[in-house]
């Protein structure tokens, strides 16, 4: 018996058609970041080394560290206590991709975010500016480019972002195969044709306006591929996807302990000055979101041993917990890709056999699986870092091994203080992307993405 053909097609016209709105997006996305960014920098600049000079102290001296993280914690808890929108929703208990804020929140939201980077806290721009790019989007398309729905605003946001922060559009193309959204009865290139335009112009546009933007930390590379490397390999991923799944456990906690206290400038403040104090005691190459401190790592090599090693990925972990527990708004995949590249530099500081470029790609995976619940950008960030093929196979065999250990545990994201649960461990499928794509048009007619301006 033959089987009703249920496969539908786009018509061409309809993907050209989307191009221009989805390669304006990834421009727009990728602007946004790096003029944040460059913005947060300026500041950084100021404070940490125009304004420590001023009162003749180093930027890196404990006393110093201290009172900045103190002074960002108060500034950011103004921001979320008296600007509008209270700078977004809390950033401990939402995941990268949420349903788009309203345009109100922005101002707040971005403000919070430029403060936390300059001021040193442990986070990523990742949650923010995900959060800011679609509300803008969705805000000017639902103005002026109402054809186009707020869903595939909210996707193509998405893959403009993901493409621009990373500097490649696989980063879009592999996470939104996990997310997988439209129709599937839609061939997948027809469903991300957009989706992969907007990755490609976001990541274009970032390597124009930041071409020192770099993954690669810079270590040899690896040469040897042996079974005992892959078993290796294993087992590295495997206790550092074990460790996130511990701070993962202790996320909830931590994040409804602290939210005892209410108001939002004193818990800041206070978990400032907790950071501070966590930064002071390892170190300024435990505070940022941590993708200039990795590079850092193999240059202390000939003064650091493998606990001092250890030492820094544990204190950004628990900087991490800490920053995003208290309201501090960022991500968490940096510091997390950080903590896992420093666990890499620990093994080998206790057996110096171990190649070390093998031991930072294992331990980075074990820990971003964790962390972020998402095979593809685990390897994904682990290839950037350490962009060499024959890493290819071991890492891959890493990232299954790590899944083996995070599945049907609870992911790096605290449970919402209301009595809304979060999505169930395991479930990459965000609502609001689920109807996001191209969908069929009635009565088997050829479809049309959906919301995609008519050409005349």
């Amino acid at each position: 018996m033959t089987m009703p053909d249920t496969e539908f097609r786009v018509p061409v016209r309809r993907l050209v058609a989307l191009t221009i709105p989805a390669a304006v997006v990834g421009v727009v996305t990728s602007v946004t970041l790096v003029g944040l960014s460059a913005l947060a920098g300026v500041i950084d600049g100021w404070l940490w080394d125009d304004l420590s000079a001023v009162f003749g102290l180093d930027r890196d001296s404990p006393l110093w560290i201290v009172v900045i993280l103190t002074l960002t914690g108060l500034l950011v808890g103004l921001v979320v206590r008296f600007v509008p929108g209270h700078a977004g929703p809390d950033p401990a208990t939402a995941g990268l991709v949420e349903a788009p804020l309203k345009i109100g929140v922005v101002p707040g939201l971005a403000l919070a975010m430029v403060l936390m980077l300059a001021g040193g806290v442990s986070l990523g721009p990742e949650n923010p500016i995900m959060g800011i790019n679609a509300a803008l989007l969705v805000w000017f398309g639902g103005r002026y480019l109402k054809k186009i729905d707020v869903p595939l605003w909210v996707i193509l946001s998405t893959a403009g972002t993901l493409g621009a922060m990373f500097g490649t559009p696989l980063a879009a193309a592999l996470m939104l195969t996990e997310i997988d959204p439209g129709d599937r009865r839609i061939p997948i290139w027809d469903r991300m044709f957009g989706p992969l335009v907007a990755a490609t112009t976001g990541a274009l546009t970032t390597m124009q306006l930041s071409p020192e933007l770099s993954f690669d930390i810079g270590l040899p590379d690896y040469v040897t591929t042996s079974l005992g490397d892959m078993g290796l390999a294993i087992v590295l991923s495997v206790a550092a996807a074990a460790i996130g799944v511990v701070a993962a456990y202790a996320f909830t906690p931590l994040h409804r302990f602290v939210h005892r206290l209410r108001n939002p400038v004193v818990l800041l403040t206070l978990g400032g000055l907790a950071l501070g104090l966590l930064g002071a005691a390892a170190g300024p190459i435990t505070l940022f979101k941590g993708l200039d401190q990795m590079k850092q790592l193999q240059g202390l090599m000939a003064t650091t041993t493998g606990l001092g090693f250890l030492t820094y990925a544990l204190v950004k972990l628990a900087a991490l917990l800490l920053a995003s527990s208290v309201g501090f708004r960022g991500g968490r995949i940096f510091p997390a890709t950080f903590a896992g590249a420093a666990l890499g530099f620990a093994v080998h500081g206790f057996w110096p056999s171990v190649d070390i470029t093998l031991a930072v790609g294992a331990t980075t995976v074990g820990v971003l699986v964790a962390a972020t619940r998402s095979g593809w950008l685990g390897l994904l960030l682990v290839i950037v870092m350490l962009p060499d093929r024959e890493l290819f196979i071991p890492m891959l065999l890493a990232t299954l091994a790590a899944w083996l250990v995070v599945t049907n545990r609870p992911e790096l994201r605290a449970k919402d203080l209301e009595t809304t649960p979060p999505p169930a461990p395991g479930d990459t499928t965000a609502p609001v992307v689920e109807d996001a794509a191209i969908s069929p048009a009635p009565d088997g007619q050829p479809p049309e993405p959906e919301g995609t301006p008519r050409p005349a």
